[in-house]
């Protein structure tokens, strides 16, 4: 019998958990001696929505769905806009001697005592999620009123020098405060907009800022192009890159903190022809580690990469374009096996996240060590399991099949359309159809779509192009209605926030073997494989779009909807 419990009212509640699931958890804090929050935040079953409201529920403070119309102003004026970041905290209201602040960390007491100290207030937190008071910091603390500002300064400096041309030594350029805090802002805008690559674009008459945010790019700044070579040198400098060199390509990398939060951006040059542009890509430490549950939260879709996974060898192939979500996917399944008793190394090129108690190995194919080579030299190590960050070619691809026969679990990536395109494509790289038939346990082919801002998301009934496509699928669910967004202040309006996957899931069947090994084609093997249960990105993308998760619009853009 669950005794009356806060904790476990609000999982039953919200219909996170089952019953069962509920006294599995208070079986193991019984054991353990750990507090339900402690094992609830290990197993990452929450969202951060959830466990926000969890712990400020569990601490008797006052839960909001934070938005811009609640934030007093005067309010917003009595804590530096450096305070506000570096906490993540926002004044939201003052009521005689008591101001409130909504805080994604409310327990700090050492920060609240800090905001009392500087503004002479009793403080009362409220909890809101992080993303939330991040992006009220970001409207009302208006970055981008700061950044417009260095830009005018800017545009008016290259007035004054059409007139008068004064040289300055480099370190005096890169110096200069406008462009430190001009380079600041680009990185920190990137990261509150939760992009995954910053373009820094060199045109005339203006160098154009795009962030590229789930998927899509996005305009962001324009920049006179007369400082363009400051801000290019000043990212080059804290990447520890050759500012004299324009000629070639280069790459470096800066270490970031913003938020109490560190991020690893891979810096890469290009020279064109109007100077140099830089992609920055933002890699947050802590996004890599995403449980295979949240990856795959349908219960087919888990249980079949459960299953995959826990074969003791054999080969797993990803498959999908750049940006699909392949590597994040790679690190949750590695995760899930990630135990003391089992060697797991990986190669990687490059190594994006640190995976405690894996042992990684970084691709440097200017001194010969490339993928091959290392899996060489790694099968010499007495591994378990091995990741290999993308086979491209036939050598890589022998060693791998030959690893995943010799009682090794092998994981890695090929750039195919779909699942049944992998082994077509081992085939086509010389490996013999009998092998690859005996090594390989499965083959899972994903896309990653934007998901619906559940914000501002809505319903309207469907279109009758839209019925006739959805055909049986919107009759046997009894559905005649779609959702999309309409757009808010949360989502940017674009009415989309984060991204979902969706799996083609192909595990090698008997059969399968035997059609892989007569040299069947592609499409035979991917029919095959339906009948025995496999549902296509097409018909997961319909199951999506359906549940309201995403649009047909976006998958579209993502999936090919013309496949049978």
């Amino acid at each position: 019998m669950i005794e009356t419990n806060p904790i476990v009212e609000f999982l039953l509640e919200e219909s996170i958990l089952e019953i069962q699931d509920v006294e599995r958890l208070l079986s193991q804090s019984q054991q353990t001696g750990k507090s339900l929050i402690s094992i609830i935040r290990t197993e990452d079953i929450l969202s951060g929505d959830q466990l926000t409201k969890l712990i400020a529920m569990d601490n008797c403070i006052e839960f909001i769905n934070l938005s811009s119309d609640m934030i007093d102003q005067m309010a917003v004026r009595l804590v530096p806009a450096e305070m506000a970041r570096r906490y993540n905290l926002i004044p939201v209201k003052i009521e005689k001697n008591v101001l409130f602040v909504a805080m994604s960390s409310p327990l700090n007491l050492s920060v609240r005592d800090a905001i009392a100290a500087k503004t002479g207030y009793k403080i009362v937190p409220l909890a809101a999620t992080e993303e939330a008071v991040a992006q009220a910091i970001s409207l009302h603390f208006n970055l981008e009123a700061v950044t417009k500002q260095d830009i005018v300064q800017m545009r008016l400096k290259q007035s004054s020098d059409m007139k008068v041309r004064v040289k300055k030594s480099i370190s005096d350029t890169v110096a200069a405060t406008p462009t430190v805090r001009l380079v600041d802002s680009i990185i920190t805008g990137g990261i509150n907009a939760r992009a995954s690559d910053i373009h820094i674009e060199p045109q005339l008459p203006d160098m154009r800022v795009r962030y590229r945010v789930d998927g899509i790019l996005v305009e962001a700044l324009e920049i006179p192009a007369s400082a363009q070579s400051e801000i290019i040198s000043h990212i080059k400098i804290l990447a520890d890159m050759d500012i004299s060199e324009k000629r070639l390509p280069q790459d470096g990398h800066i270490c970031f903190t913003h938020q109490n939060k560190e991020y690893d951006l891979r810096i890469a040059s290009l020279p064109a022809t109007s100077g140099e542009k830089i992609v920055i890509r933002i890699l947050d430490n802590t996004s890599a580690f995403t449980s295979l549950r949240k990856i795959a939260p349908d219960k087919n879709d888990f249980n079949k990469f459960k299953a995959l996974v826990e074969n003791p060898y054999g080969i797993i192939l990803l498959t999908g374009p750049t940006g699909s979500g392949k590597t994040t996917t790679l690190y949750s399944l590695l995760q899930e096996i990630n135990s003391p008793d089992r060697n797991i190394v990986t190669v990687e090129d490059p190594v994006e996240y640190r995976l405690d108690g894996v042992t990684q190995v970084q691709v440097k194919s200017d001194i010969g060590l490339t993928f091959a080579s290392c899996l060489r030299n790694i099968l010499r190590q007495d591994p378990d399991v091995i990741l290999i960050g993308e086979i491209r070619d036939s050598e890589t691809a022998e060693i791998a099949i030959s690893a995943a026969q010799t009682g090794h679990l092998v994981l890695s990536t090929l750039h195919t359309n779909d699942a049944a395109g992998a082994i077509s494509r081992l085939v086509n790289l010389g490996i013999p159809p009998f092998q690859v038939a005996s090594a390989l346990l499965g083959a899972v082919a994903q896309r990653l779509v934007r998901a619906i801002c559940p914000k501002c998301k809505t319903t309207y009934p469907m279109s009758e192009k839209e019925k006739t496509f959805f055909g049986s699928d919107t009759n046997e669910q009894g559905l005649d209605i779609l959702h999309k967004g309409q757009g808010c202040e949360f989502c940017r309006n674009t009415g989309h926030t984060g991204r979902v996957g969706i799996y083609e899931i192909l595990t090698v069947s008997q059969g399968i073997r035997e059609m892989i090994v007569e040299e069947r084609s592609s499409d035979e093997i991917r029919a095959c494989a339906v009948e025995q249960g496999m549902k296509t990105l097409k018909m997961q993308g319909i199951s999506k779009a359906l549940s309201g998760a995403t649009t047909l619009k976006e998958l579209y853009r993502v999936v090919d909807m013309r496949e049978n």
